[in-house]
């Protein structure tokens, strides 16, 4: 569920300053960094 909530805030973000595509990405890539560091605890 992070995973997918930071996509979806990155899309927002992304629609917002004209690049989705990157925003949803970068989105990916840190939700996955969340998600990996909450599993460790």
């Amino acid at each position: 569920m992070i995973i997918y909530g930071c996509v979806i805030i990155g899309a927002g973000i992304g629609i917002y300053i004209d690049h989705p595509l990157s925003a949803v990405c970068i989105g990916l890539g840190a939700g996955y960094l969340i998600n990996f560091m909450m599993s460790r605890k």
